[in-house]
């Protein structure tokens, strides 16, 4: 045989946004070795007639950090074409962390990202200290997917700090030290150096995360580093400033985003949303490219948004009387939401009580003109107040009924950002965005962004057609990893790792959540599988089969520096 894999007979969209060929791949030693007519056989030959054949999918802004530690598969990102996940954003790593400060590292998680510190505390052998420690950790697990991590600030300062970073200015004692374990990190294959200066961003003991403390100079003097010491990308979790109603104080905090990559030449990543700032931090990027420096936004298909239902979270939980009744034993709150005393308290004091202050994606008082019943995981769902109205009910009694009526299953959305879709398509189209903002690993029991790849392909491409294929698969292959230094992923060329996915247009999209009790001591998450993919393959061993796993687990931790093909 004169390869590993031959993938057969496929539409061939290689990530370079060139017309799609039908054609072959094939694979021998994890490597592409031939795109188009392949005459030899493989060991094995994967038939892709009436199939498109695309570079694996690329998730930029990932927080697996700690979930590959107790899950070797990687859901739900493994069933929805992902190849490569970037961890380690926002500021919120698990290394640098000394023996004596990992509870405020774990803090730092906790509450910022919804990841529990029990499953933490129990799925994780904690063997590390220094970043490069935590890398060697993650190059030993057994993994599906690619992992490339950056270093946290938060982390670095709590290295450094210890307490002190919750609440202090750095010395240049501590600045001295958080350059040091830079330095080792970016040396040892750290592809980012990531913060957060976002007043969402609060420890589950009501502070801000470490990084906020940072003022600009810290990040300015860190960032500095990474230019000069390495390739490695600067990732920025967004500043008030930037969302400020005062043009000024705006103009003031694009101008200090685009100096910083200007002088020091580290590429600038943060989150983009088609929202009433968009077009201005567009023009931001396009400036500071024009001026030499790199700025890219990491953008979303589809409004951010948690999904709540009574098996899960839901926005009225902080209430006193639904408080009692959410304490309560599934059954037992099913039995007391049929008593219709009970059931006129909680609508009550869901539409006047005291919601307090939104956290992140905690409880707001919802607008039930917005909040969407969850019958289609990508075509357009109706409000909960259209079907109260066809129910001639109070909006909160539909959700009751309707969560009744699915034995608690049904989930409703809650969109936290909703994004105008001319907008959405203008930062897509960019050529300085890639769609690569999933959040997988974290905001587990509440938002579930896994599936944004699965949505653009099916919504924008199948149901819309305002993306050809071949625009789209860069924006989810070739554009994030070029933007995060991953030279040879990305696209279906000789030379470049064998990560592919093979999927059927016509099929492709996302399932219904389900909450599952999987995390490490049965702690609570969403999941999401997905149809159309038929096959999906990391270094050129095959991890999926219609969606479900093999026995392989072929994924590498990419480290900064890889080869190029």
């Amino acid at each position: 045989m004169d390869f590993d894999l031959v993938v057969r007979g496929g539409t061939v969209v290689d990530g370079s946004g060139e017309p799609a060929l039908r054609g072959d791949v094939a694979i021998a030693d994890g490597r592409i070795v031939e795109v188009g007519a392949v005459t030899g056989t493989g060991r094995e030959e994967l038939d892709a007639d009436g199939l498109v054949v695309t570079p694996g999918f690329v998730d930029g802004h990932t927080h697996m950090d700690a979930q590959v530690f107790w899950d070797d598969l990687g859901t739900s990102s493994c069933w929805h074409g992902v190849t490569t996940a970037v961890m380690g954003n926002c500021g919120f790593t698990l290394a640098p962390a000394s023996a004596e400060h990992r509870a405020l590292v774990v803090r730092n998680l906790e509450r910022a990202e919804d990841i529990s510190g029990d499953a933490m505390a129990q799925g994780i052998d904690w063997t590390w200290s220094t970043f490069a420690e935590y890398l060697d950790a993650v190059d030993t697990l057994p993994k599906g997917l690619n992992y490339a991590a950056c270093i946290g600030h938060s982390a670095l300062r709590t290295w450094a700090m210890g307490e002190r970073a919750f609440t202090e200015s750095a010395t240049d004692d501590d600045l001295a030290a958080m350059e040091r374990e830079l330095r080792a990190g970016l040396a040892a294959g750290a592809v980012g150096f990531s913060t957060s200066r976002s007043d969402q961003h609060e420890t589950s003991d009501d502070r801000p995360v470490a990084s906020r403390l940072a003022d600009w100079d810290e990040v300015v003097r860190l960032v500095e580093l990474v230019g000069r010491e390495s390739e490695a990308v600067f990732q920025l979790a967004s500043d008030p400033a930037g969302m400020s109603p005062d043009p000024e104080v705006r103009a003031a905090y694009h101008a200090r985003l685009r100096d910083l990559c200007v002088a020091t030449g580290v590429p600038m990543t943060f989150g983009l949303f088609a929202m009433s700032n968009g077009a201005n931090t567009l023009r931001l990027m396009e400036e500071t490219h024009a001026r030499g420096g790199e700025m890219y936004g990491l953008a979303h298909c589809r409004g951010v948004a948690v999904i709540v239902s009574f098996r899960t979270r839901l926005p009225f939980d902080k209430l006193p009387t639904w408080a009692a009744l959410r304490s309560e034993p599934l059954e037992v709150q099913q039995a007391r939401l049929r008593d219709p005393e009970i059931r006129a308290r909680l609508v009550h004091e869901a539409h006047h009580g005291d919601y307090g202050r939104a956290i992140g994606g905690e409880a707001r008082k919802p607008d039930f003109d917005v909040l969407t019943v969850l019958r289609s995981p990508y075509l357009p769902n109706p409000t909960v107040a259209e079907v109260a109205r066809e129910r001639g009910v109070d909006p909160v009694e539909c959700m009751i009924d309707l969560a009744l009526e699915s034995d608690l299953h049904q989930f409703f959305v809650q969109t936290l950002t909703p994004q105008p879709e001319d907008a959405l398509l203008e930062i897509l189209r960019s050529p300085y965005s890639a769609m690569t903002f999933s959040d997988a690993g974290a905001h587990v029991s509440q938002i579930l962004d896994c599936s944004i790849q699965t949505h653009l392909l099916a919504w924008f491409v199948r149901e819309r057609g305002l993306l050809s294929i071949e625009e789209a698969i860069p924006m989810i292959t070739r554009k994030p990893a070029a933007i995060w230094r991953l030279h040879d992923r990305g696209m279906l060329r000789p030379g470049f790792a064998a990560d592919v996915t093979v999927l059927d247009l016509d099929r492709v999209a996302p399932d219904l959540p389900r909450v599952v009790d999987d995390l490490p001591g049965g702690a609570r998450r969403l999941v999401q599988t997905a149809q159309g993919y038929v096959a999906t393959i990391v270094n050129g061993r095959i991890l999926t089969r219609d969606g479900t796993a093999t026995d392989a687990r072929p994924g590498r931790l990419l480290r900064a520096g890889a080869a190029r093909p």
